[in-house]
């Protein structure tokens, strides 16, 4: 049946003006489409602090190693492109209504496992979450030019004690200011603390769920000068790591912390550089060490498209000083990136319109697929880690199988560039698949997807009898000039290879490539959209001007209701 999702709050958050000191950004090229930063929209963190007892369904504990799937009739019927889709929802809801987190069952070692020089510097770590190490400075306090303002809410200790154990914070960038708001809170538009920076725009942020506390919530920010800043709000320390990009200077376009790890994250910066830092470590002037250089690569093959550099190794015995590892990846742009749920892998899209499957444990480039053209802009998981989604700017959405290395399909639905992706766990389980996409047509997309879709797909009948894998595969054995590349031993990432070589694979043709609808499309806003989450129960979304809206997922039992502009219509099981 249908479902609708209703608008429940519609928060705007202010544009603060440019700094006094900061001249206006003078763009020659009035046509371009790749203006650099200092803006990057408004996307949110969340967190929720109380500890859930989570219900793990077996998706959620599949080990890639050795899973193998079920070949089950399709049970999502492919709907209308618009809003009146009558596909089922590929619903799995679990006991307690608490999305399953990926398990650490899967036996992934520890980033820089192995390594006795960073074993030594952080072997002494406390590891009572009431004892965490917080940062040095005091950001309300600071004389840092880097830091124009602070301004905490008057009674910002009340509001801690009154803040639901199992209520949503968020952190949220616009411009030059970051908030801190409560999403559970019956004032959640008035922020719990806002800080407002002198020149540079925050552009990406993240928050460790492993050292996060009720009274510990360690967060990492990246800005368009290169900075970084390690910030604790509950105590509102601040630490500011690459500062005057000592070791990078380009713009840190996107931040994560390492899976499972206290100290360890992961920034994405403008130049085609992956950095890993420290926060508790100084900065020194980086200098490459160049431990393992790029594989060699044929000469009809863009060198950028099928390296990777390592200029400091997580293996390094210099360990003592920022940065633990350095890769470079590319000459362009990279504009996302995403860890695996088995916390082996990352997926990395960039401007030069490639999607790279990175092995970060190992340091290795597993694989390269291509957009049809244009740049990728955002990339996320499947909770299994067996697909991987992006979209990017030729307005298309695509699922990629890691088990057979292939585009299982290409999503049709967006008007304009798609801006954001992500996975809805709760309604994710072994057969069927849902996720949502938003974009700068100011649009939010529902897309469901089944096991048994995938090998029956409806643009079938132009393709020649047979499984897609095995055409796939024998045109990833071919390359363009007719030799033959060598293919991994198996079909899925975590497994043995026969040997190091990355897989650099063609660009699917569109006439044997399978189409998918959306099963609800709708334009939520004014603006173009950036960012997208999912809760339990609720979506989010935020647009580059500022505003974060929130609907309530569907009742169960109830009808349906015309889509307006307050309420998304989708399937619902």
């Amino acid at each position: 049946m249908i479902g609708t999702y209703v608008l429940r709050d519609d928060l705007h958050l202010a544009t603060p003006p440019p700094h006094p000191s900061e001249a206006p950004v003078h763009n020659p090229n009035p046509l371009a489409t790749t203006l650099s930063p200092p803006s990057a929209g408004t996307k949110l963190s969340l967190v929720v602090l109380a500890p859930r007892q989570h219900s793990y369904s077996r998706l959620y504990k599949l080990d890639t190693t050795t899973s193998t799937r079920s070949q089950v009739p399709p049970s999502i019927q492919e709907s209308p492109h618009e809003t009146n889709s009558q596909a089922s929802d590929a619903g799995s809801h679990h006991a307690n209504g608490v999305a399953p987190t990926p398990s650490n069952e899967l036996h992934a070692p520890a980033f820089g496992e192995g390594n006795p020089s960073l074993a030594l510097l952080n072997g002494k770590e406390a590891k009572d979450p009431l004892k965490r190490r917080k940062p040095k400075s005091n950001i309300v306090k600071s004389n840092s030019s880097f830091v124009s303002r602070v301004i905490p809410h008057e009674a910002l200790n009340k509001r801690l004690q009154e803040h639901s154990t199992d209520g949503i914070y968020a952190f949220a960038n616009i411009n030059r200011a970051l908030q801190w708001l409560d999403l559970s809170s019956p004032t959640k538009e008035e922020h719990m603390t806002k800080i407002l920076f002198t020149k540079a725009h925050a552009l990406c942020h993240d928050i460790n769920h492993v050292t996060k506390s009720s009274n510990h919530i360690d967060i990492a920010m990246g800005f368009s000068t290169g900075d970084i800043i390690w910030y604790e709000p509950m105590s509102q320390k601040y630490v500011r790591i690459n500062k005057n990009g000592v070791i990078n200077n380009s713009a840190v376009v996107s931040i994560r912390w390492v899976p499972s790890s206290e100290n360890h994250f992961l920034a994405a910066h403008m130049d085609g550089s992956l950095v890993v830092y420290d926060k508790e470590k100084e900065d020194a002037l980086f200098i490459a060490e160049d431990q393992a250089p790029a594989p060699e690569v044929a000469p009809h093959e863009p060198e950028h498209k099928a390296a990777l550099a390592i200029k400091k190794s997580v293996n390094s015995k210099n360990q003592k000083t920022n940065p633990v590892a350095y890769w470079k990846i590319s000459n362009s742009k990279t504009n996302d990136f995403s860890f695996s749920p088995d916390c082996r892998h990352l997926a990395v899209v960039s401007e030069d319109g490639s999607f790279r499957i990175i092995d970060y444990l190992k340091e290795q480039l597993l694989h390269v697929f291509n957009s049809y053209y244009g740049g990728l802009i955002c990339v996320c998981w499947s909770p299994d880690g067996r697909y991987v989604v992006t979209g990017g700017q030729d307005d298309l959405v695509s699922i990629w199988s890691l088990e057979e290395s292939m585009l299982v399909a290409r999503c049709q639905g967006h008007n304009s560039w798609v801006t954001a992706c992500a996975f809805d766990p709760w309604r994710c389980d072994e057969r069927n698949y849902r996720f949502g996409t938003v974009g700068e047509d100011c649009r939010l997309l529902l897309w469901d997807f089944s096991v048994g879709m995938l090998h029956r797909p409806r643009a079938a009948s132009v393709r020649q009898r047979g499984s897609i894998a095995s055409a796939t595969l024998k045109m990833q054995r071919t390359r363009t000039d007719g030799s033959t590349t060598r293919l991994r031993s198996s079909s899925n990432l975590t497994a043995a290879t026969q040997d190091d070589a990355e897989v650099v694979h063609p660009v699917e043709p569109r006439a044997r490539t399978a189409i998918l609808p959306p099963v609800m499309a709708k334009k939520i806003d004014e603006h173009p959209l950036c960012w997208l989450g999912f809760e339990e129960d609720c979506i989010i979304t935020s647009c580059n001007s500022g505003h974060i809206r929130t609907y309530d997922r569907p009742k169960e039992g109830a009808g349906s209701d015309t889509p307006s502009t307050t309420s998304a219509s989708a399937s619902n099981s």
